[in-house]
């Protein structure tokens, strides 16, 4: 088993865990691995991410303790690995608004065996209620479609380094944006605080920088995609195509800003 295989195994077991133990009620899996999990994205995802509509920490504390006492435990008995639940060691990403649990597993007798995962705790605009997915007969809470895509677009601009992860994420996941998506992400950048040209600023800084970013989403499909995905997609232009893609995508959806045009 490669050890790409054994991070997924490991994490399937920790989401499970949290999808049938007490605290993990109402905790919706989105994210990065919620879409190659549930959905099948070609796409890997070292972290596990979940929406929490209340206190971030405490939730965090919570899962901090349900690793502990039963996934450190049966990742031993599965897989033979030793392993350690750490919070907040990771000041690059742990803040107000995301609150992360770092999983260790190693064997002490094989080199280079160690894995990480982080699970982020963090809170996304839901305009639809939690709703669930199933997976192997275990019932997952989740965010909606709608909300999923649209929290990739907002990331875009609302997160201090942006990820190119979600940049190819939108356009794996294109056909999820519900028809009325202008208007919800309307609603939830006027609730983030953030005016028409804030976001006309963000999306010229995009097309300004579209060689940097370009590079950086072929990056993210070099080391994140499977290869056979890869290589199609990079026959059909690779992260040039994904970008411009992307962005014409966002012209489309964010049409409401009348100022903004495409370059």
């Amino acid at each position: 088993m490669n050890k790409q295989h054994q991070l997924e195994e490991i994490q399937q077991v920790i989401a499970k865990s949290v999808a049938t133990h007490p605290a993990g009620r109402k905790l919706a899996l989105i994210g990065g691995f919620r879409y190659r999990f549930l959905d099948g994205s070609v796409r890997t995802s070292a972290d596990i991410d979940y929406h929490w509509a209340g206190d971030l920490e405490g939730k965090r504390d919570e899962l901090a303790d349900l690793f502990r006492r039963v996934v450190l435990p049966d990742i031993a008995r599965r897989y033979g690995y030793a392993g350690r639940v750490d919070t907040g060691i990771n000041p690059a990403i742990d803040s107000s608004f995301v609150k992360v649990v770092t999983l260790s597993f190693w064997k002490d007798d094989i080199p280079d065996s160690r894995l990480e995962i982080p699970v982020e705790v963090t809170r996304i605009a839901c305009i639809d209620p939690i709703t669930v997915r199933t997976a192997g007969g275990t019932v997952y809470a989740t965010a909606s479609e709608g909300d999923m895509i649209e929290s990739k677009v907002i990331s875009l601009f609302n997160r201090t380094s942006l990820q190119h992860r979600d940049i190819l994420d939108l356009f794996l996941f294109r056909n999820h944006f519900r028809d009325d998506a202008d208007k919800r992400l309307e609603t939830k950048f006027r609730t983030l605080g953030f005016v028409p040209t804030d976001i006309t600023r963000h999306l010229q800084d995009l097309i300004k920088n579209s060689d940097y970013h370009a590079k950086a989403v072929q990056a993210v499909i070099d080391m994140q995609l499977e290869a056979d995905s890869a290589i199609q997609l990079n026959d059909a232009g690779g992260g040039t195509m994904v970008f411009a893609e992307v962005i014409k995508i966002l012209g489309k959806i964010l049409k409401y800003h009348e100022s903004y045009r495409l370059a």
